[in-house]
């Protein structure tokens, strides 16, 4: 199943849930006129079928005590698979970088990295982006407020 696959009730049930992931099924079903049973039998097609990944909570950062974000751009010293798969593992196992992005063009990777204040952001620079497998040039990119944050797709 794919986006072209799905009727309106189907793009309804994945924009609902996008906004609000926390819907009960009861909730859902009277949203877009079904039953629970046909309603909780489209929403596990939709998982089944690879359109719906998961279902996420999100923490609000600051009121965990994370002050910024910034974006790292990373330059590694080869491109050849073995080296992007090291970089890619290390990568995986930290958890103040919050997404890594394969790039094309000047520089390798880019990472959304967040930390609680400037010297938490200096032990991560120097105690972590730097010492990755690989790594040798990291430029950081400082966010000073977010605008817009979304993982919403239009359906």
């Amino acid at each position: 199943m794919n986006l072209k696959d799905l009727d309106k009730r189907d793009r309804q049930i994945l924009n609902l849930l996008q906004d609000n992931g926390r819907l009960s099924n009861a909730e859902l079903a009277d949203k877009v006129n079904l039953s629970p049973s046909a309603c909780l039998r489209r929403v596990r097609q939709l998982e089944e079928s690879g359109l719906i990944s998961g279902f996420h909570m999100q923490l609000n950062l600051k009121a965990c005590g994370m002050s910024g974000a910034a974006f790292v751009f990373v330059t590694l010293d080869g491109q050849g698979r073995e080296s992007l798969a090291r970089f890619e593992r290390a990568v995986k196992t930290i958890n103040e970088i919050q997404d890594c992005y394969l790039l094309a063009g000047q520089y390798d990777y880019l990472l959304r990295v967040i930390y609680r204040n400037a010297e938490d952001l200096e032990r991560i620079h120097h105690d972590i982006l730097t010492n990755l497998p690989g790594v040798v040039r990291v430029n950081s990119t400082l966010t000073l407020r977010a605008v817009k944050h979304t993982s919403k797709l239009e359906v």
